[in-house]
């Protein structure tokens, strides 16, 4: 995991410095397949026009460039959660012992895409929820599958989610997904926001996170915007 960590963390640095064609050589495990799911049997009933849901499914990079696509998303921000302030930093994140997951804060309008539909999304293309602590080449509690419910009806509908993808064996293992306890999102370090669109080239995005967003196209075509909301974009 260390190794893995440090050569990301190499990878990251060259790619900053505008030199990421030289990293093509490296390989970074495969990308998951999506799973054809069915939608929520219960969804989120609300007035709201903004709201705002956190998910953790592996790096995120990949899950930030997901919903970044997503139409009524207004906002996709890679950060950190499950763990105190001081420790959210990308250095003390990535040795697995914070309590923190890589996650993604959406934004987004529940009259355009419903929370619902958001974890339909998630548990089908974002990431793999049968994978325990671990996603695709990455390893530690850090990129675990999580959820963190902000209010009591993300809290039911999750779970009852949950509950109705298990008993139909939507997978060929059970899902792993926990729901945390939301204490607070920390967004990530800027060299990290909206790393896939700003690095489509990078082997492990190419590896493991473009296949997800063309996934998104096929499975959800009417969900699906071709330009993504981006984080820098509104700063």
């Amino acid at each position: 995991m260390k190794t893995l960590f440090t050569l990301r963390r190499t990878l990251l640095g060259l790619a900053a410095a505008g030199v990421i064609g030289q990293c093509s050589a490296f390989s970074f495990g495969s990308a998951e397949d999506a799973v054809i799911i069915p939608a929520p049997t219960l969804d989120e009933i609300t007035q709201a026009h903004s709201e705002t849901a956190v998910f953790a499914g592996g790096c995120f990079w990949g899950v930030q460039g997901v919903f970044q696509h997503v139409k009524g998303v207004k906002k996709a921000v890679s950060g950190y959660a499950g763990g105190a302030a001081d420790t959210a930093q990308y250095e003390r994140v990535s040795g697995g012992n914070t309590g923190h997951a890589e996650s993604v804060e959406v934004t987004f309008d529940p009259t355009q895409v419903s929370y619902g539909t958001l974890l339909q999304i998630y548990f089908s293309v974002a990431h793999n929820p049968t994978e325990l602590n671990r996603q695709g080449p990455d390893h530690g509690t850090q990129y675990r599958s999580a959820i963190f419910p902000e209010n009591s009806e993300q809290q039911r509908v999750a779970q009852a989610y949950i509950a109705q993808l298990d008993a139909a064996k939507s997978f060929n293992k059970p899902i792993v997904t926990k729901l945390e306890t939301y204490n607070g999102f920390y967004p990530a370090e800027e060299e990290h926001q909206d790393f896939l669109t700003e690095h489509p080239t990078y082997p492990y995005i190419v590896i493991n996170d473009l296949p997800k967003v063309a996934q998104l196209k096929k499975l959800f075509p009417e969900r699906y915007q071709e330009k993504p909301v981006l984080v820098k974009a509104g700063m």
